[in-house]
């Protein structure tokens, strides 16, 4: 008898071997920080297809659309899927790997009819909400100082996020103080706005999916006979709503498959809460637990400080503690400059001494804020960067193109109708958009009907040929027809830059070219929508580019460079003085620490400034209680002084 294993499942040590085999029921997979969580997620999907499973019946959800794809490349590449199949999610022996958000957006698209949902509905990001919010207050009459459209959203968000609809909130929050009762009349223009514009925002698409399940029994068990296998990454991370959003799909045969790892939990400010994970084996009697512990990442040197920076949070699991067999490496470096602007200009010295390539190299801030100084001192030392933050798709001439494309699906949107006309200028003035929003189009001047009359036949031509291009192809046509092309022609340099950008959207555009027609452009769309700053790295121009990465600890989640710089290590920015009291919180910041340590696969440095300045004043800081949490014998210190000094011991 033959016990050898396939080359697939000979690859993996033997609890992630174990977490594969484990095909039916609950099952938790603990995996530590480089514990290889993507290559059991991606295994196991392809392991259970050679059992048997249709592809189609087994669902896979991560947290950005890069993660998504990565894996659905993975796993397609295990399947040996050749050049020019199809490669949408679901089709053609690929399983349906997509974001949360993502997959709300489908399970709408397919069954939201039922709940009056148009097939084509748009995404509202953050930017299009605020505006809807601050069109709201400016009709309500109230001053968007005294109440920023921004803690309005945040708030009918949270509401959302707790699966609680309007007339709920009206009920418990609409009498208690003058601000929840504007919050209340804001909500309701806003709604009217969203379904005028047949449009959802962020938080519709996971609320009302669990609507749709929890009150259509029918669809439910379409749902869950649809997809009979769930794999769920980074599940510490879910809300409450999207926890109960896998309940209702897993259904009676729990085939649901988790990988988390609480240690890295740094998301309850956007509602997420470790409760779905501490209590997964509690919701799901019969929990099969499995721990990665072997991180195949980083040198023994950061792993030890990790575990020992990580060790101290009390809310966690305990039996957890990484290990690996990779080399002790370089100590890890503490430099505790004199203030901001020579804090950056050490790190940027020390990137052009380094002799790791530009690209594995990430250097790390809490807040955006902190990104000026390191800019500039790269600008300075001629050292190639990009900045993760500065969201591609809210350019201008990126918004004015995607708002084109959304009124060719939907000609009735009233706002994308506005932004078209206007992107570019065909001298229609605000009287006559008045007008034209008013449906009053028999009152214009004969010289003003026809620049409306011309606009509305290049609609008309774009949506004949939406039905049938592919997404890049309509784009491009987009482009041509709406007359941006020539116009920024025309602009110079600056107007060659932006015309290049969008461009890029074709390029973008042409990852759902095997889908034509409507369908494969309302999905470009929501992608669009839903991109986070990681998929500014994913983008065909940016991943070309070669250069160091500058971000915030939480857009480095899931990443990993060869050499990592941790900055502004000081009491009240990392730990972050907005910090409640409540222990909890104080959790997460450390949470946030191991996570930004983690990062760094060779070498680790990690900076403080001994004077920062904040809104014009200067305060000295103190080294962050962080530092203290790390073995002296791990650490490096540049000048013979900055034990003390940093330690304080």
């Amino acid at each position: 008898m033959d016990n050898s294993l396939p080359p697939y499942l000979e690859r993996l040590n033997d609890r992630q071997r174990e977490a594969v085999l484990a095909i039916n029921g609950p099952v938790s997979v603990l995996a530590g920080a480089g514990s290889g969580k993507t290559a059991v997620l991606t295994t196991r999907t392809y392991h259970l297809i050679r059992k048997g499973i249709p592809a189609e019946k087994i669902l896979a959800v991560t947290f950005t659309n890069k993660a998504a794809r990565e894996m659905r490349e993975r796993i397609a590449r295990m399947l040996d899927v050749h050049e020019g199949r199809d490669r949408r999610p679901g089709a053609y022996g690929l399983p349906f790997i997509a974001t949360f958000h993502g997959l709300g957006r489908e399970l709408l698209e397919t069954y939201g009819s039922i709940m009056g949902i148009p097939r084509h509905f748009c995404v509202y990001d953050r930017d299009d909400s605020k505006s809807a919010i601050r069109k709201a207050l400016k009709e309500l009459e109230v001053d968007p100082k005294e109440i920023s459209p921004a803690a309005i959203l945040a708030r009918i968000s949270k509401a959302k996020s707790e699966g609680m609809t309007l007339p709920e909130f009206r009920e418990k929050f609409g009498r208690e103080s003058f601000r929840t009762r504007i919050v209340a009349e804001a909500w309701t223009k806003y709604e009217e706005t969203l379904k005028k514009e047949k449009a959802l925002d962020f938080d519709d698409l996971i609320m009302l999916p669990v609507r749709l399940l929890e009150r259509h029994e029918d669809v439910r068990e379409l749902v869950q006979k649809r997809f009979t296998y769930l794999h769920i990454d980074e599940y510490q991370d879910t809300s409450v709503l999207q926890g109960r959003l896998v309940q209702l799909m897993a259904g009676e045969k729990q085939n649901l498959f988790v990988v988390a790892d609480v240690d890295q939990a740094i998301y309850t400010w956007r509602n997420a809460t470790i409760e779905n994970l501490l209590s997964f084996s509690e919701t799901y009697p019969g929990t099969k637990t499995i721990i990665l512990e072997h991180n195949y990442r980083s040198t023994k040197t950061i792993v030890e400080a990790a575990n020992q920076i990580i060790q101290i949070n009390q809310n966690r699991n305990k039996d957890k503690r990484s290990v690996t067999n990779n080399p002790d490496g370089e100590r890890i470096t503490i430099h505790a400059a004199g203030n901001a602007e020579e804090e950056a200009s050490w790190v940027a010295r020390e990137v052009s001494r380094s002799s790791f390539p530009l690209e594995e190299v990430a250097i790390l801030y809490r807040t955006n804020a902190q990104s000026r100084a390191l800019e500039e001192a790269f600008l300075h030392a001629q050292i190639p960067y990009r900045l993760l933050g500065t969201r591609f798709f809210d350019r201008k001439e990126v918004k004015d193109v995607l708002a084109w494309a959304r009124l060719v699906l939907e000609p009735d949107r009233e706002a994308d109708r506005i932004r078209a006309v206007q992107s570019p200028s065909r001298g229609i003035g605000k009287v006559t958009l008045g007008k034209i929003t008013a449906g009053r189009i028999e009152e214009l001047r004969p010289s003003d009907r026809a620049k409306v009359e011309s606009f509305e036949k290049v609609v008309r031509e774009l949506g004949d040929a939406a039905e049938t291009l592919p997404p890049s192809a309509f784009l491009k046509l987009v482009i041509e027809k709406s007359g941006m092309e020539t116009a920024l022609l025309k602009e110079g340099e600056e107007g060659q830059d932006r015309l290049e950008n969008i461009k890029e959207l074709g390029a973008l555009a042409s990852r759902h070219d095997e889908t034509p027609g409507r369908d494969g452009i309302s999905a470009f769309l929501a992608d669009s929508a839903l991109a986070s700053d990681q998929d500014e790295m994913d983008r065909p121009l940016e991943a070309k580019k070669k250069g160091v990465t500058l971000m915030t600890v939480h857009a480095a989640k899931g990443l990993e460079f060869d050499m990592v710089f941790v900055t502004g290590l000081e009491e009240g920015l990392f730990p972050h003085e907005n910090m409640a009291e409540e222990e909890r919180d104080e959790e997460e910041e450390r949470r946030l620490f191991y996570v930004a340590v983690t990062r760094a696969k060779k070498r680790l440095v990690l900076t403080l400034a001994r004077i920062r300045r904040v809104y014009g004043t200067d305060f000295f800081s103190e080294p962050s209680q962080f530092l203290r949490d790390i073995d002296p014998s791990l650490v490096s210190f540049l000048e013979a002084d900055e034990y003390e000094d940093v330690i304080q011991i």
